[in-house]
């Protein structure tokens, strides 16, 4: 007997969360039980980061791919659009920068709501704005940085965050680069619905959502791995100290170099911020820290090996370009304030 698609949905949400949940203490006990691998080494350290972030960052692929797809069948790319016209772009930039602090996805798990995105036919500079804010800024990293810095920084972190996310998305938009999304992408989105939205049943809605897995996910998952194995690599071989060093320079490069050491590396904000603060604590400057920060959890390699498979190349290096600029004024603007 076949299960429903309803049915079948909450039986591999419940697999899902025990696998969630449990990844961790399974990791730990491959690498340090069963492996009996010295804890503290530069090899345990990279084989724990990717053997924990690699399936980690795919069970978050597939469960936002999965409600993304359900959210798109209530829907259609013309009904969005019909919603959106008229709105100054501008405000639709400030709209998504803003949902972007409210989900708590990583630079890897937002890409698929990025697609999502335009799937629906939102501008393309508007989803720019909600995949650069959504990594950057969110609860978690607004509550560490004001149990560690205080709210002043804070303010001025978030804000700053938000600026970027907005304008970056505005300037992206107005460089009329749509024809550097990959075709597959506006594939999906014209594509129809087996029935009309209105006639759906939820039952529906979840199969379309398992189709997006499958259509998406394949398309993705190998990047995902590549990704995080280059962030795994850097992350247990790159020692603290000379990034340390580098950033407690008040030379002028000190920025840029700092962000360029910041783009290879993989983390979110829990992961990222308790290394800025130790980074202060041996002498970095706070904004040239700051900088390398916003260029870790918002500009990172792996994010762009991911969005290769749905950016062309000249959108990639616009993207980075954008956004790059903009962590670099934060980054020297901080420095001459603080």
């Amino acid at each position: 007997m076949t299960l429903k698609p309803l049915w079948l949905a909450a039986l591999l949400l419940l697999v899902w969360l025990v696998a969630y949940v449990f990844l961790l203490p399974a990791v730990d006990g491959l690498v340090y039980g069963v492996l009996k691998l010295e804890p503290d080494t530069r090899l345990t350290s990279a084989l724990h980061f990717f053997l924990y972030e690699a399936p980690k960052v795919l069970l978050l692929l597939t469960i936002v791919v999965f409600g993304v797809g359900i959210v798109r069948s209530y829907f259609s790319p013309e009904k969005t659009r019909k919603i959106l016209e008229n709105k100054p772009l501008l405000l639709g930039n400030v709209l998504a920068s803003t949902l972007g602090i409210v989900t708590p996805f990583c630079s890897c798990s937002a890409v698929p709501l990025f697609i999502g995105f335009v799937e629906a036919g939102i501008p393309l500079g508007v989803t720019f704005s909600f995949l650069i804010a959504a990594p950057m800024i969110n609860e978690i990293a607004i509550v560490l940085l004001f149990g560690l810095f205080g709210w002043k920084v804070t303010l001025l972190y978030v804000s700053m965050g938000l600026s970027i996310a907005i304008l970056a998305g505005y300037v992206i938009n107005k460089l009329k680069v749509e024809r550097y999304v990959e075709d597959w992408v506006y594939t999906i989105r014209s594509q129809p619905l087996n029935m009309q939205e209105e006639q759906l049943t939820l039952d529906d809605r979840v199969e379309f959502g398992f189709a997006q897995v499958r259509e998406i996910v394949s398309k993705v998952w190998l990047y995902v791995l590549v990704g995080i194995a280059v962030g795994a690599g850097i992350h247990g071989y790159v020692p603290e100290n000379f990034m340390a060093g580098l950033m407690g320079k008040s030379a002028w490069w000190a920025v840029p170099v700092s962000v360029l050491i910041g783009v290879p590396l993989y983390s979110n904000a829990a992961g990222i911020i308790p290394i800025v603060h130790a980074l202060l604590e041996k002498g970095a400057s706070l904004g040239t820290t700051l900088a390398f920060m916003m260029s870790v959890i918002g500009l990172s390699l792996p994010e762009t090996i991911i969005l290769r498979k749905v950016l062309k190349l000249p959108l990639i290096f616009i993207f980075v370009g954008v956004v790059a600029t903009g962590i670099l004024l934060v980054g020297y603007l901080f420095n001459a304030i603080m």
